[in-house]
């Protein structure tokens, strides 16, 4: 009874399953391997938002792309502010993750080590935006003269790894993107790879708004979603089995009921017969009774002597 399963609906639904176990298996491991990711990049922010501050020189240099594990290393730089080339980032949030406003990028001029002389991006934190986005925004002062500053190492960004595009002509002294090449053209000089995110010393009011640290606690849901995956390709095969039995049972069941049908027809038939056959017995008989039970003709009666 299970020849069905040769048909072309089973067929279908029997290659569709193979094609979506491995699939499922697949998608789980991918959860997993996110999950896998996210555990030690938070380790590794730990790691080294615990790590004590080095010299910015030596992380980084003009036109280095910051390697993944010295992102967010606490480094110090010393030098002084160049305002007059400040910038403000479009499109970043608040604290709250909610507001939309601007980060201040300035440029720091080294004064010491061997890299004297040259500039280091410093992200000093983040401002509101007002009311004419077409304006420069009244940003709060930076220091003035020598100044030394400590903050998170970060890798320049680009619309690859940060998801922003890049929009051309946009104001004066504003950009989409913390980009140290594209830095180094605007300003004609030499600029270390990757910007600081200044944690200390904080600004005056607390005007820029320092950046918040990373979260490195959160793990997000991808081993959760992992776990599913691999019970959706569980499943399958149980579904599958479970549809076979029924469709047995029930094509058992299509065919048992003609034959029920017919045995029921035939008893039914029997019984009308004999029904049939004691009714025209009895009619018979109640045809020949009276004639079996009429009383007899008196025989004549003989008198004596007659002779």
């Amino acid at each position: 009874m299970y020849r069905f399963l040769l048909s072309r609906q089973w067929v279908i639904l029997t290659l569709v399953g193979l094609v979506l176990i491995p699939v499922m298996i697949k998608l789980g491991f991918w959860q997993l391997h996110r999950h896998e990711h996210r555990v030690a990049q938070n380790q590794l922010i730990a790691d080294n938002l615990h790590a004590d501050p080095v010299p910015v020189t030596d992380l980084t240099a003009p036109g280095r792309t910051l390697p993944r594990d010295d992102m967010w290393r606490r480094v110090t730089a010393t030098g002084t502010y160049d305002t007059k080339h400040e910038v403000v980032v479009r499109q970043r949030t608040a604290a709250d993750e909610q507001t939309i406003g601007y980060y201040v990028l300035t440029p720091l001029v080294l004064d010491q080590g061997p890299r004297k002389g040259t500039t280091v991006l410093v992200n000093r934190g983040w401002i509101a935006s007002g009311n004419d986005l077409t304006r420069f925004p009244d940003v709060p002062a930076a220091p003035k003269g020598k100044v030394t500053v400590t903050g998170r190492m970060m890798a320049d960004e680009t619309t690859e790894n940060s998801g922003i595009k890049d929009k051309p002509g946009l104001p004066e002294r504003q950009v989409m993107l913390i980009n140290s090449e594209q830095q180094a053209k605007a300003l004609g000089r030499p600029v270390l790879g990757g910007y600081i995110e200044q944690t200390a010393p904080k600004p005056p009011g607390g005007k820029p708004e320092p950046v918040p640290e990373p979260d490195h606690d959160s793990i997000g849901p991808h081993m959760a979603y992992a776990v599913q995956w691999w019970l959706f390709a569980a499943g399958v095969p149980v579904g599958w089995f479970i549809l076979v039995r029924r469709e047995r049972r029930d094509r058992l069941a299509a065919a048992a009921s003609p034959a029920d049908s017919a045995a029921e027809a035939t008893g039914d038939g029997a019984d009308n017969a004999a029904a049939e056959g004691a009714d025209k017995v009895a009619t018979s008989a109640a045809d020949t009774t009276p004639a079996e039970s009429a009383p007899a003709e008196p025989l004549p009666r003989t008198v004596a002597g007659s002779e």
